[in-house]
């Protein structure tokens, strides 16, 4: 059994207590007995689910167990200092006060992102998440942070926003190239992110490796706080841009983002799904120069086990029709000419597919 296999289990088994501490201070733990459809229903909610056998049962996963508790709903997010967690929140907020589903309710929940929202998934302990979409790709293979175990119980949702991985240090800390990085304190993101396995890929392009550094798996908020305190010479984020937490650190502190090269970029194109893309030198205050960075999709995925066709189909339209709703900046991406991207190689969730055909978003 390798060691990404044993990682991977050891999430699924720890699921329930890592949801239940995560919750984001509003009511929104995860309560063990509530997910996955161990409770009864009210006699609404199991009408809806009768009326959407007879429309899915040739569907298999695709249809929604019958004692899903549409009122108990979880969206996994990301860490409270980057930009998954702000943004689901008002995601979840824009759904809730928009679908037509009696008793629906769905809560935000702080988590490690991607890859621990999809074994969220897979699992039973989450319905929707957040993730960039190579991890997801990766989720169906086998591959990757999946290693050995392949997931197909979730379908495409639509673009979130383009994520750029931006690598903050204090410019006064003498780093001026990734290569510097070779014995630095480093946060790396959580385990389970698509920051740490972007962090390790550019990382691994310029010879270091694990060991060579010291890492710190955090949150970039959490990350931010050392920066700004002397504690830590650099932090990668996979972020929105521009990302409100480096804004907020640059208040405090002169920092710099560091670019990865030609060299390292050919390496970490050759190597993954990642592209290359440029951060605009007004991006930021700070910035006296373009950065050449890496790029991927965030995107929304759901549960073919716990959210059937129509409850997908609901979520979406709710979703998409009242995204000028969300005031975080990363909301302005969630529009029909970007929902389909990152969806390459992504089996599509059939309520969301529904929507993208009436809204002749498919080809």
């Amino acid at each position: 059994m390798t060691r990404k296999f044993t990682s991977i289990f050891a999430l699924l088994l720890t699921g329930s207590l890592v949801l239940a501490a995560c919750g984001d201070g509003n009511d929104n733990e995860n309560d063990a007995d509530n997910t996955g459809g161990n409770n009864d229903n009210n006699t609404e909610e199991n009408e809806v689910n009768n009326n959407n056998e007879d429309a899915n049962e040739d569907e298999g996963n695709n249809e929604a167990a019958g004692d899903v508790n549409i009122g108990n709903l979880q969206l996994g997010t990301g860490s409270t200092g980057g930009t998954y967690y702000p943004l689901g929140t008002e995601m979840a907020t824009v759904i809730n006060n928009n679908i037509d589903v009696d008793g629906f309710d769905l809560s935000a929940i702080s988590t490690g992102a991607s890859v621990e929202n999809i074994v969220g998934i897979m699992s039973g302990e989450m319905d929707l998440g957040m993730s960039v979409h190579l991890p997801a790709l990766d989720a169906l293979t086998g591959d990757g942070d999946f290693e050995g175990i392949e997931h197909d119980n979730f379908g495409f949702m639509g673009q979130i926003y383009p994520e750029v991985m931006q690598i903050v240090t204090g410019a006064d800390s003498g780093i001026e190239s990734i290569a510097d990085l070779a014995g630095a304190d480093i946060a790396i993101g959580p385990p389970g992110s698509g920051t740490q396995s972007a962090a390790k890929l550019i990382l691994a392009a310029y010879g270091i490796e694990d060991g060579d550094y010291n890492p710190y798996e955090e949150g970039f908020g959490d990350a931010a706080g050392r920066i700004q305190d002397g504690n830590l010479d650099a932090s990668f984020g996979l972020l929105g841009l521009p990302a409100g937490g480096i804004d907020e650190l640059a208040a405090s502190r002169d920092i710099n983002l560091i670019p990865i090269s030609d060299e390292g970029l050919q390496y970490v194109e050759d190597n993954s799904g990642y592209a290359a893309m440029t951060i605009p030198a007004d991006s930021y205050d700070f910035l006296e120069e373009d950065i050449q960075a890496i790029t991927a999709y965030a995107v929304l995925v759901g549960s073919t086990d716990t959210i059937d066709e129509d409850l997908g189909y609901e979520i979406m339209k709710a979703l998409y029709e009242n995204s000028g709703d969300i005031a975080h900046p990363q909301g302005d991406y969630l529009t029909h000419e970007n929902a389909m991207n990152g969806s390459d190689g992504l089996p599509l969730h059939p309520g969301a597919e529904r929507y993208f055909e009436e809204e002749g978003l498919l080809d």
